[in-house]
């Protein structure tokens, strides 16, 4: 599920969850706001089981459900004591939990879309070409780093002595729909039969694919598929060759999309 869906879904479940309590007048004003910011965040642990979209990601979900009850509860405690002007102090503090909500939006927009296109070239400068600042992440590194490393050096070490002449087109454009071409040739310049191609998806950062596409043999060395990516912003598509269970050739392409 979409993350701006579940944050904005959510803010509104809590105001329809903190109008509702009210109709409970031997509810404790300070327990309605906390049920109120409590049971969307319950829920949005249910939906996100089996699919952790990050720990940045939940704690906005929990700052902004649970800032909103507590708001909710310091304005309606307010409106009680009844033309009693409100004292600077707390508009400050209503007006900051208002304010992170906002802003903790605006980052997750920006950190899963990117900045607009306008304003990313007037912000960060552009030669022409598009600019993506969207970013999904940091890379983790582990104690098995190292090995990584050198096993990925080594399959490039083969890869270059098979000698494989490989072309990937329909990688252009920004749609969600792309139809990828992968041409498979040897030294030589024959196109290599018998290969099992597939494209992996997934976003900077990310440890595992998030779709897994096999190709299908279109000609002699030619493989071709229907790439529909999930969102749009930056994607880094695996393109994997194998022959007789034996991963012979692989390479990372960057995908863009709007």
């Amino acid at each position: 599920m979409n993350t701006m869906t579940t944050l904005f879904g959510g803010l509104a479940a809590v105001l329809v969850l903190y109008a509702i309590g009210g109709l409970f007048r031997g509810l404790p004003p300070l327990l309605r706001a906390l049920l109120a910011g409590m049971i969307p965040l319950v829920t949005y642990f249910l939906v996100i089981m089996g699919s952790w979209p990050g720990l940045d990601v939940v704690a906005i979900h929990i700052s902004v459900f649970l800032a909103a009850g507590f708001v909710l509860h310091a304005m309606s405690q307010f409106r009680q004591r009844g033309a009693e002007p409100m004292h600077w102090a707390p508009k400050m503090l209503i007006g900051f939990f208002i304010g992170l909500v906002f802003l903790n939006a605006t980052l997750l927009y920006v950190s899963t879309k990117g900045l607009p296109e306008p304003l990313a070239r007037w912000w960060l400068g552009s030669d022409g070409r598009a600019v993506y600042t969207g970013f999904s992440g940091v890379v983790s590194h582990g104690q098995n780093a190292a090995k990584a490393v050198s096993s990925e050096l080594s399959e490039t070490h083969r890869e270059s002595l098979l000698g494989w002449q490989v072309s990937v087109s329909g990688l252009e454009g920004t749609g969600l729909a792309r139809l990828v071409e992968v041409r498979v040739k040897d030294r030589t310049g024959l196109p290599v039969d018998r290969v099992e191609a597939e494209l992996r998806l997934m976003r900077p950062g990310a440890h595992t694919p998030v779709l897994t596409l096999p190709l299908d043999s279109a000609e002699s060395g030619v493989y071709t598929g229907s790439l529909s990516l999930p969102a749009s912003g930056r994607w880094l598509l695996d393109v994997q060759l194998k022959r007789d269970g034996d991963r012979q050739y692989h390479s990372i392409r960057e995908v863009n999309a709007s």
